[in-house]
């Protein structure tokens, strides 16, 4: 199929793609009709990957936009992106623009069927995370003629703007940190990774440096579902009764350190000096722990900020601006947890 230059698409796009009337084509984008199951498939799968997105807005208003931002996050189950939505919310206070939410779960077919029905009401911009879609979503995005700003990650090529921090890096500056330390017998507690690219791209980091200063994680363990101080106790008993000699603990996220930290205080162990830990995020609701947990700092705050900022920028002047690449710096928390000496 020939992908017509980048322009606004129309129902005659997807008729010359997919071989019939503009009329059919519409009797099968709005659920009309007397039309045959091929000739359906036939329609929606050249809309999906011509990246079609039909207009709700009717009559006279259907070549405008609306003052909504669509906001596409993964999870609201976790203290990641609340901060983040804070961020957006806080900036385009008093821009006239509106921030509208939608959750994914981390699920590819999810985001692109949100971002369908949200991009189908033509809002001012797109605020998504990630830097990764299936091809119909990346379609969708690259055919919007909206600024669109990819947040959380910068490790990657984004479709227009992005805000985020290097999840490599940040891997590997940890895996720094607990070397100079001295540990050396070091376990990894993380979520299964296939959907969660930037904690994928964090153990990728961590695991490099490793290899290269001659250190292998000595056990690993990984759970799916959301993070919670409960899943962090489990894992951290699991881990240590396969593998009672590990020195360190690096979890994925904070949540699951949490719980991993009141577990191994639970039972006296001596932290950090018999074993380390270090999570990831830098959530403030931690704060009040018996020992202050080592940690990194994701910006989330400050990415949701300069989102914002990019997307009301660009609606004030269309012209100018595109393509912006802000790439924060997370920090590490040494908290009580790393730190020996």
């Amino acid at each position: 199929m020939t992908i017509p230059p980048r322009r606004p698409l129309t129902l005659r796009d997807v008729s010359e793609a997919s071989g019939v009337s503009e009329m059919t084509v519409s009797r099968v984008l709005r659920n009309k009709g007397d039309v045959s199951e091929a000739t359906r498939a036939k329609v929606r799968a050249a809309a999906k990957k011509l990246g079609y997105v039909p207009n709700r807005i009717a009559g006279s208003l259907a070549s405008s936009r609306v003052n909504l931002v669509a906001v596409i996050i993964p999870s609201l189950g976790n203290m990641v992106f609340p901060e983040v939505l804070s961020g957006i919310s806080e900036t385009l206070a008093g821009t006239g623009l509106q921030p509208v939410f939608g959750v994914t779960d981390y699920r590819p077919d999810t985001e692109e069927r949100v971002l369908f029905e949200m991009l189908s009401w033509r809002p001012s911009g797109v605020i998504i995370a990630g830097l990764e879609h299936n091809e119909a979503s990346r379609a969708m995005l690259m055919r919007a003629e909206i600024p669109v700003v990819e947040i959380m990650d910068s490790d990657g090529a984004p479709i227009d703007a992005c805000v985020g921090i290097s999840h490599r890096r940040a891997g590997r500056e940890m895996a720094e940190a607990i070397l100079r330390e001295g540990y050396r017998r070091i376990g990894f507690l993380g979520t299964k990774m296939p959907a969660d690219h930037r904690a994928r791209k964090r153990f990728e980091g961590f695991t490099r440096h490793l290899a290269r200063a001659g250190v292998e994680i000595a056990d690993q363990e990984f759970y799916s579902g959301g993070s919670a101080l409960k899943k962090g106790r489990e894992m951290t008993e699991a881990i240590l009764s396969r593998t009672p000699d590990l020195d360190f603990l690096y979890y994925s996220n904070d949540m699951i350190a949490a719980g991993g930290l009141l577990w191994l205080l639970e039972r006296g162990i001596d932290i950090p000096g018999q074993i380390g830990i270090a999570g990831f995020n830098g959530v403030e609701l931690l704060d009040g722990l018996p020992c202050q947990l080592a940690t990194m700092d994701a910006c989330r705050r400050e990415i949701g900020r300069e989102a914002a900022r990019i997307i009301a920028a660009r609606c004030a002047n269309p012209a100018e601006g595109g393509g912006e690449r802000v790439e924060l710096t997370p920090l590490i928390a040494r908290g009580d947890t790393l730190q020996r000496s």
